[in-house]
């Protein structure tokens, strides 16, 4: 049995080795990994360092005062005087990045929600902020009153514990995403050709008429898909842990943080990517052997690559904690016990749970297969 079971495997090895197809999936797609890490980062660094001159023309439908025109000028501020019409047109032509308009003694800072905009609020507020301190400083004075002992009334300290760099953690949890998809498009090929390809080509009818039990038949493909995927996903890990060692030292938003993951968090994020193999190429093993051509298991098979990225998308968005109900979740553990280990939080029950639940699956799916390899709709139905 075994011996069979070792033959069909060398002979999907085989096959799939010998197929360009097969092989610009395997080790193709991770090359993108790299352009993804360094690619965000460049788009971090652009919009953290964005310079002052691209967002600081200001317009106001009011005069300014010599205190005003001076911390105007302290904060570099373009400063355009004009009606509020006129401003409005400005602002829709792209002529000015932002305009504030005074009603009494209102202000409102008028824009939009785009990047440019933003910063340019931020620095008006930092205007409006520093006029509004002089205001109440001069107040106080020309009323006897020490501004320190108003102003100053209460100290104010912070002992805030230094969070994750967000451009690091973002970073790490995309080009995980983008593992799991790589390894999710690197099953998907062979599996389909291991099972629908072979019925369309009609070599499936010769190989079941040997004396090869359909379990060692089964377990040979899955385990040939399963090597594809898993080769896919360790090149992956390889090329994210080496853009992100270039990015490290490339890109000043990484300042004082170190994004490379210490040993320990690597060996889990292997034994993550071998579960995640496993179980993504039974599922696409399974879905492909239900289809009569090449084509139908493409189709078929092209919701599983979004089903495999969007819950992790979910997880990561909404910011949800690992439970153990959670580890037991197909897809959704495999990220959340990801984000774990790259926190640098290694829980041994999650990892368990998470591992169970995919051998459970992987045993449940291949039972389900080996069904159907028995029976002529394999071949017909």
């Amino acid at each position: 049995m075994k011996n069979n079971m070792f033959n069909i495997l060398k002979k999907e090895l085989r096959e799939m080795f010998r197929d360009k197809k097969s092989l610009s999936m395997m080790l193709i797609i991770p090359i993108f990994i790299p352009l993804l890490v360094i690619g965000m980062s460049a788009l971090f660094e652009s919009q953290m360092n964005m310079p002052v001159t691209d967002y600081n023309t200001i317009g106001f439908d009011y005069e300014l005062t010599d205190v005003e025109k001076n911390i105007v000028t302290e904060l570099e501020i373009n400063a355009v005087i004009d009606t509020d019409e006129n401003l409005e047109e400005q602002f829709q032509n792209g002529e000015i990045d932002l305009y504030v308009t005074k009603v009494n003694n209102v202000y409102t800072i008028n824009g939009d929600d785009s990047d440019t905009s933003t910063y340019a609020s931020n620095l008006v507020e930092s205007y409006f902020s520093a006029y509004k301190n002089y205001l109440q400083t001069d107040y106080l004075a020309n009323h006897n009153v020490d501004p320190e002992e108003v102003i100053d009334i209460i100290l104010l300290e912070e002992n805030i514990a230094t969070e994750e760099n967000f451009f690091a953690s973002y970073v790490i949890s995309y080009a995980f995403f983008f593992i799991m998809m790589a390894i999710t498009v690197s099953a998907t090929y062979p599996a389909t050709d291991a099972t629908a390809g072979e019925k369309e080509r009609g070599t499936l009818e010769t190989l079941l008429t040997f004396p090869i039990k359909s379990k060692d038949i089964i377990i040979g493909k899955f385990l040939s898909v399963s090597l594809s995927s898993i080769i896919t996903g360790l090149l992956s890990l390889i090329l994210a842990v080496i853009s992100l060692k270039i990015a490290n030292n490339m890109f000043t938003i990484y300042e004082g943080i170190n994004l490379m993951l210490p040993a320990s968090s690597l060996i889990f994020a292997i034994v993550v990517i071998f579960a995640y193999s496993f179980l993504i190429s039974g599922l696409c093993i399974a879905i492909a052997s239900k289809s009569k051509s090449f084509k139908e298991a493409q189709s078929a098979l092209t919701p599983l690559t979004f089903i495999s990225f969007f819950p992790s998308m979910i997880v990561f968005m909404i910011g949800i904690t690992t439970t153990n109900l959670y580890a037991i979740i197909p897809f959704i553990n495999y990220t959340l016990i990801f984000t774990d280990i790259t926190n640098g939080v290694i829980n041994y029950t999650h990892i368990i749970l998470m591992l169970l639940s995919t051998i459970i699956i992987i045993a449940v799916v291949l039972k389900i297969i080996i069904k159907e390899y028995k029976s002529e709709k394999v071949l017909f139905g």
